[in-house]
């Protein structure tokens, strides 16, 4: 799904950017946080022994192998995808097509990487219980179990699919994907503003190997912080 969004936060991104005293980095009035070296870096932090076939909603980062920039490029705080860049939005798209319990909310394709939320529904986990089919549980003590419908699952088979229509010779993924479970309504809109204005904080995205380390932007900061730090 497009953002709806892009527009308005656009706008207030350029009030942002006049509103402050001249000479003063216009990311200090907005939700960039200090750069931490050793905290600011994309890592899996999937919860062990939690099911990722659950219903629910969730946010998903999957980057290119070596953050080289395949996707695309940002101009003018506008996002050009490249062909590959295409596909890889298409095959996210794609995803309720092969995963009925699955539905996307906002995404965005950026040069190194994909932000997307992914919802998952109770329609299979239902229909499995009227019908008695025996579901696969993640067993305790086994950490990152693939279960059918997972999200796991979902990120694994729309990464092939990207690299199957590619048909490139160098591999396209990171190995691993980042996800965030999503808990109540403020982490939605949050989360929701973070990707629909992810071209607008290029300058500043951890993902970005050109990022020099004035500020960092960086999600799991921004959900930590207080309504007034923002």
């Amino acid at each position: 799904m497009a953002c709806p969004y892009v527009r308005a936060y656009r706008a207030i991104s350029v009030r942002a950017r006049h509103g402050v005293p001249e000479g003063t980095p216009w990311y200090a009035h907005t939700n960039l946080m200090p750069y931490d070296p050793n905290k600011h870096h994309r890592r899996s932090i999937r919860v062990k022994g939690y099911d990722y076939s659950k219903p629910g909603w969730y946010y998903v980062t999957v980057c290119t192998n070596d953050r080289k920039f395949l996707f695309g490029e940002v101009v003018r705080e506008q996002m050009r995808t490249s062909k590959l860049g295409d596909i890889a939005g298409e095959c996210w798209n794609e995803i309720p097509k092969h995963f009925p319990r699955a539905a996307l909310d906002v995404s965005i394709v950026m040069p190194n990487h994909l932000h997307g939320i992914i919802i998952l529904s109770e329609d299979l986990l239902a229909v499995q219980a009227r019908h008695g089919v025996p579901r696969r549980e993640p067993r305790p003590g086994v950490f990152a179990q693939p279960v059918a419908g997972s999200l796991g699952v979902i990120v694994a088979q729309f990464k092939q699919a990207v690299t199957r229509r590619a048909n490139l010779p160098e591999r396209i993924w990171h190995r691993n994907y980042y996800e965030h479970i999503i808990s109540n309504d403020r982490e939605l809109d949050r989360i929701r503003e973070y990707i629909c204005t992810n071209p607008l904080r290029w300058r500043y995205d951890v993902e970005n190997p050109e990022f020099k380390g004035e500020a960092a932007d960086d999600i799991e900061e921004l959900l930590d912080a207080e309504d007034d730090e923002l």
